[in-house]
């Protein structure tokens, strides 16, 4: 599991597996939200397994599966409120964390200017340039 940082309180992952949790546990994360629709790859944990051994740990969970390029109004705002409405820090994660920082930064456009997001983004190593006017267009809504 790759964690990255993005801000002093959420991060984005990789897959995380059941294995993952008590490290994820030990690190201090209070919610996972899981980005990754079901099915997607062999040996994926399905959500709901996962969920319930998280929350069996103590972990708030949130599952906003996300098809590759599909950010719907209801999935930004959906991730918007679970970041919320949880306690940080907050991992989200998908297969390689692409889809949980895409999500994050148009989730946070209305609040941040877009290249201060493009700016976390490319510090955590992901590069979202090509979304710039997406963010944009979001914070004058």
């Amino acid at each position: 599991m790759d964690i990255r940082q993005v801000t002093p309180d959420f991060a984005v992952a990789d897959q995380v597996t059941a294995g993952d949790l008590a490290r994820l546990k030990a690190l201090g994360y209070h919610t996972l939200i899981c980005n990754r629709p079901d099915g997607e790859s062999a040996g994926q944990p399905a959500a709901e397994t996962l969920a319930g051994q998280a929350r069996a740990l103590g972990f708030a969970w949130e599952w906003i599966p996300i098809s590759s390029g599909d950010f719907t109004d209801e999935a930004i705002n959906g991730f918007a409120a679970a970041l919320e409405h949880h306690q940080g820090p907050v991992l989200a994660f998908c297969r390689t964390g692409t889809r949980s920082i895409t999500l994050w930064a148009l989730s946070q456009a209305a609040r941040q200017p877009a290249e201060a997001l493009l700016q976390q983004c490319a510090a955590a190593g992901y590069d979202l340039s090509a979304r710039k006017e997406q963010l944009v267009a979001r914070r004058q809504d």
